[in-house]
């Protein structure tokens, strides 16, 4: 796909990986060191966990999910990714720098390549672009963190507190609204829908939560907090 410095330009602006940069300075830091642009059609595998990665890929238009696989072959949705956002950024350098997840393309995919060793030498050269990856990187290992203990939990009501109190937590409030549809749960959580479906039903009837529509009222904090023991 040919697409022009002025169209890579102003996707990369928006990433947070270049958050306080100028046109100028980032144009300045690309210079020269300009990656290629690669497209995926929809349903595309991107990359398969445990792949080398050569270089950080920046997803600047379209959408990919990352998923795993556990040890009796289920399926597990680690995160939906839209862009502009760069892929892996934690896993770029180490000794393992290999991809943690499979990466597949939801829909057409157009992503900007900048190879390691140039990108290294982009994170020398600016102060701010070196801070803003140590940022990316910091919050990934956070995301990551929470994703280990969320799915630590066994049981499907454990997890479904554990998604609902984060989600009430960064509302600030009891009342907020559902991200995920029942379907994307299941694909979060790695079971059935069908699954999910009673477990929803029966922490309501314990007085748990009620719904209004894609609104979520938790009504026993304590209650919900149990299924985390």
């Amino acid at each position: 796909m040919a697409v022009s410095e002025e169209y890579i330009m102003e996707h990369l602006r928006e990433c947070t990986l270049f958050q306080g940069m100028s046109y100028g300075e980032i144009s300045k830091v690309t210079a020269g060191r300009l990656g290629r642009v690669k497209s995926f059609s929809g349903g595309v595998l991107i990359a398969q966990a445990g792949e080398k990665m050569h270089s950080l890929d920046i997803l600047l238009q379209g959408a990919v999910k990352g998923e795993m696989m556990d040890f009796t072959g289920k399926v597990i949705k680690i995160e939906d990714i839209n862009p502009p956002r760069p892929l892996a950024p934690a896993f770029l350098f180490g000794r393992q720098n290999n991809y943690p997840v499979n990466i597949t393309a939801v829909e057409d995919v157009t992503l900007f390549s900048i190879p390691r060793d140039q990108f290294l030498v982009m994170l020398q050269a600016s102060e701010k672009l070196l801070v803003n990856f140590i940022n990316i990187v910091s919050s990934r290992g956070q995301f990551l963190s929470n994703k280990i203990k969320f799915l630590s939990f066994t049981t499907i009501k454990g997890k479904l507190a554990q998604y609902l109190l984060d989600l009430s937590r960064v509302a600030g409030s009891s009342s907020f609204e559902l991200t995920h549809s029942q379907s994307q749960l299941s694909e979060l959580f790695g079971v059935t829908r069908p699954s999910i479906g009673r477990a929803i039903s029966e922490l309501k009837r314990e007085g748990i939560f009620r719904t209004e529509g894609k609104r979520v009222v938790i009504l026993d904090h304590s209650g919900l907090t149990s299924y985390l023991e």
